[in-house]
Order: C-alpha cells, then structure tokens, then sequence
C-alpha cells in the first residue's frame, strides 16, 4: 500500500520534472520506473524513493541548452559511473560534514528556481528566451503581459492551492494526482485551450537521439561532476532523512551511492534523465507504512503499469496543471522554521545561508554548494583560530604566588598554548611572544595544544630563532610526540634540540636554575668579544 501511495504522489511530478528537464513527460516516468527499480535493489536504504527531481532539473536545463538531449543521455552515464567510484572510495560518509546553513540556503534556492522554472508553463508561453531561469522567466511574463490570458494562470494557481490547502487537512490523500485529473476532466470537457503533455508512448522509450561522440566527452565532463555531485548530496540526505522518521533504521552510505550510480546508469538506456534520491517521495513511503525495498518497487512497477496501459490519459494532462504541481513543491520544499533558526542562531550561519541562496537563484546549484562550504570553512578557520591563546601562567594549579615571584627573579617566565597552533591562528600571537624582555629563559608550555600543522611550526621556528638571537634560551615541556616529530621536521625546536624538551614544566624549570648561570656567562662573553670585534 505504501508502494501504491507513493506512485499516486510521483506520477504528476515524475511527468512534471520530466518536461522541466527538458526532456519531455515520457523520460519523467522512465526515469523514475529504471532508477526507481534499480536503486531501490541495490541502493543503501531500505525506505528511498528515486527519480526525476527538482534540483536535478535546475542542473540539467542548461545542459539541455548547451549540448541537447543527447547531451544529457551521456552526462547521466557519466555521472552514474562518477558515483559508482565514489562509493568505491568510501566518500558517501562525507555528507556528515555539509553546513547545515549550506543546505538550508540552497534548498530554498532550488525551491525558487523551480518556481520560476513553471513561468512559461503556468502563464502559457510555450517560448521564453533568458539563459538563466531568472531570465526566462522574466521573459514570459513580459510576452503574457503584452497578451494576457486567464485560464492558464487560473488553472496552474488552482491546482497548487488545492494540492497545499488539501495536503494540510488530508495529507494522506494524493491531492496532486486528484487535482491533475480534476483540471484534464473540466479542460476536457468544457475545451478549455491548454497547452497539453501530448502523446507519450505506450512503453518505455528508448533514447532516439542516441550519446554524443567521444571527441564530445571531453566538454561533458565538467556537467557530469556537477550532475555526479548533486545526485550524491541530495540522495545521501534524503536516506538521512528517512533514517530519522523511521525507528531504528540506518542506510549505508557507499552502498546508497553505488545503488545510485547503477540507477543514473541503467535510466539514460531507456531515454531517461538523470536520477536521485526524492527526498518528498521518500517521506510520503515512510510515513505511508513502509517496512522494506518493496515499497519503492512496488511504485516503480505501477507507474510501467501506467506507461504501458494509461499513456493516452496521461497525454491529455494540462501543462499549466502540471506547473501548479511544481508550485505547490516548492512551497513545500521550504521550512520556514529552520530558515529562521537558522537566521538567529547567528551572524555567520545568516550570511552563509543567504549567500548560498543567492547564488543558487542568480547562477546555479553546484556553484552556490562551493561558494558556501568555501565561505562556512573561512569562519570555521576564523573561530577556532580564535580560541587559540598564549598565557603568562604559574608552574601549576598549586604554586605559590612567592614561588612565582621566584621565577620572575631568575628571569625564567612561563608560557601555555592553549588551542590550535596552524595558520589560521599562528601569526596572532607567537609574533607577540618574540617581543618578551627581561628575561633569560622561556618555557614554552605545549600539553594544551590541541593541533599543529606546517605554518605554525615554522612560525614557532621563527619566533624561537628571534629569541635565541637575543641570548634567550627557549625551552619546551609537554610536547607530543606528534607534535615534535613535526617541528623537528622543520627544524624549529631550540638550539639544544632534545635536550631543550621536557616532559613537564617543573624539570624545564629546575633545568634552567642549573643552566642560567652558564648560560649568561657564555651569553656576556660573547657580548664582550663581539664589542672588541
């Protein structure tokens, strides 16, 4: 019954991203029969829908307009063989690690650009010129506007208001396909002039205009990582999705996107489009009872039933009912709740998010994907650089204010690391430790640093050459052994190497009580010989 359920909700918008992509309504419904079979067999999650979807589309329409639907058939073999190494490669467990402010930002994004994507369709313009969708649609409202009509617009509004008003108080009831086939039946018999899907054929089709050439890969490549790439992330969300409405249930990752790659295969075969994980169906097959990969056959295999037995209804289906469909997603698609928890939980998330709407809406997904993990790693680097701290502090929690003073006497001071020590962070303070005076002797503190990389390495390099430049000696306590390995590396531990390395502070201390004397008569002879010099 799940099964059953789920196909009711996927055949409109299989057949509405199907000609959204570009494509037509029958690579829709093949893409979702091929890769809703495949990947529910071999995928990672017991609960995932796959097919045709709305940010898929925002991908493939340039590709569509760029290299035709061949271009696509082959982007989408790519594509399938990209995921297939990526699972191999065990990258499917890296999803953990995007923003969630990145995700937010671009799912909105994508909810904006399908919307405007229904433009043409919904106002009944059958061309709108404009590379980006922005600009398409910009271009068919002026070309409405200058011969304006009302059913179109009516029906697609009509249909989006019932699918969201009945989906609120009936969620359990397909209002989309309801109201699909209640706007055919009245278009059909008070012949109202809608644009229709036209004839699909009563099968699966076979990809007519074939693959590119192989001298073509090479401009193909770009695309299919792009393609590739959102068909990872939004699958390996979608089954995350799945695991936290149902009980007690975890996808493997790998396996989701091997499953993935073999369905982005098989679907460009059968002249399909593109596939991923839905994260809408999916839901819909959890919440309607789903317990196994079943359910997700079963709605593969009704919605052949519905190519092979039903494609001349279907064909009568209104465009601008199947844009109310797509109207009534994107509203859906937006969590106005997180969108906000998001917005005050801080400046930076704000930003992040914002920034990577933008750039979904005005350019498209995988750049805006880039342009906010790139932004979101810059102030991760920026906060922890910040929690790194260099402290004046005593020998331990238990020292005596006369034992510090002690120290000061004998011109030994003392100082802790507190935090990450690497090129974010390095510059801030070491630089300022160089400038120390009145001192002999500098213990450098290090048990309280919690990571060291290249850049910090060289710049304690440089900061203990400054002071041994001024006849300070450096000395070093609770250094990992990590952390040596590293800064012996580079050469920047102090001028005694191991033996300027303690285990703990109090034997750096009681080594340089024993040390100073010597030290500072070797340090003033040579300030002497180098005056007669």
């Amino acid at each position: 019954m799940a099964g059953v359920i789920v196909a009711l909700v996927a055949l409109p918008l299989a057949l509405g991203f199907g000609i959204s992509s570009g494509l037509g309504a029958a690579a829709g419904l093949a893409t979702a029969v091929i890769a809703g079979v495949v990947a529910a067999v071999f995928g990672g999650s017991r609960f995932q829908v796959s097919g045709p979807t709305g940010a898929m589309t925002v991908v493939l329409v340039p590709i569509v307009h760029a290299h035709g639907a061949s271009g696509v058939l082959t982007v989408g073999l790519m594509a399938g063989l990209i995921l297939m190494v990526l699972a191999v490669a065990g990258v499917g467990r890296a999803v953990r690690f995007m923003p969630a402010p990145v995700i937010e930002g671009f799912t909105a994004g994508i909810a904006v650009v399908i919307a405007l994507q229904q433009f043409p369709a919904a106002l009944g313009i059958s061309h709108a010129e404009g590379e980006k969708v922005w600009q398409s649609a910009f271009d068919a409202v002026r070309q409405y506007l200058a011969n304006p009509s009302v059913v179109t617009p009516v029906t697609a509004v009509v249909v989006a208001v019932a699918i969201l008003i009945g989906g609120r108080f009936l969620p359990k009831l397909p209002f989309a396909l309801i109201a699909v086939a209640a706007a055919t039946i009245v278009a059909s018999v008070f012949h109202l002039n809608l644009t229709r899907i036209g004839s699909i054929p009563a099968g699966l089709p076979a990809p007519s205009l074939g693959f590119v050439h192989l001298d073509q890969l090479g401009s193909l490549i770009a695309p299919a990582l792009a393609v590739a790439a959102l068909a990872a992330l939004e699958s390996l969300l979608s089954a995350t999705a799945a695991d936290s409405m149902a009980v007690g249930t975890r996808h493997n990752p790998d396996r989701e996107l091997f499953g993935q790659g073999l369905a982005n295969i098989a679907a460009p075969l059968f002249g399909g489009v593109p596939a991923t994980g839905a994260i809408a169906r999916t839901a819909v097959n959890v919440r309607s009872g789903a317990r196994t990969r079943l359910a997700a056959l079963t709605h593969a295999l009704l919605l052949a039933a519905i190519i092979y037995l039903a494609s001349s209804l279907v064909a009568d289906i209104p465009l601008a009912a199947l844009a109310g469909v797509l109207l009534a997603t994107t509203v859906r698609m937006v969590e106005t709740a997180s969108l906000m928890a998001i917005a005050r939980a801080s400046r930076g998330d704000a930003v992040i998010m914002a920034l990577t709407f933008a750039v979904t809406v005005a350019l498209d997904l995988v750049t805006a994907v880039a342009v906010g993990v790139g932004f979101a790693i810059v102030l991760a680097l920026r906060s922890v650089a910040r929690e790194a701290r260099l402290e004046q502090v005593p020998l331990d929690e238990g020292d005596h204010l006369a034992e510090e003073h002690q120290l000061l006497h004998d011109h030994i001071v003392a100082y802790r690391i507190d935090g990450p020590l690497f090129f974010a962070a390095a510059h801030r303070f070491l630089l300022e430790l160089a400038e120390v005076s009145d001192v002999k002797v500098v213990i450098l503190r290090m048990s309280k640093v919690t990571a060291l990389d290249t850049t910090g390495a060289l710049v304690l390099k440089d900061v203990i050459g400054k002071l041994e430049h001024r006849h300070i000696t450096v000395l070093m306590s609770g250094l990992r052994s990590d952390h040596r390995r590293r800064l012996a590396a580079v050469g920047a531990l102090p001028a005694d190497g191991e033996n300027a390395v303690f285990a703990d502070t109090r034997l750096a201390i009681d080594h340089a009580r024993r040390y100073l004397p010597i030290n500072h008569a070797r340090h003033t002879a040579d300030d002497e010989a180098e005056a007669v010099a």
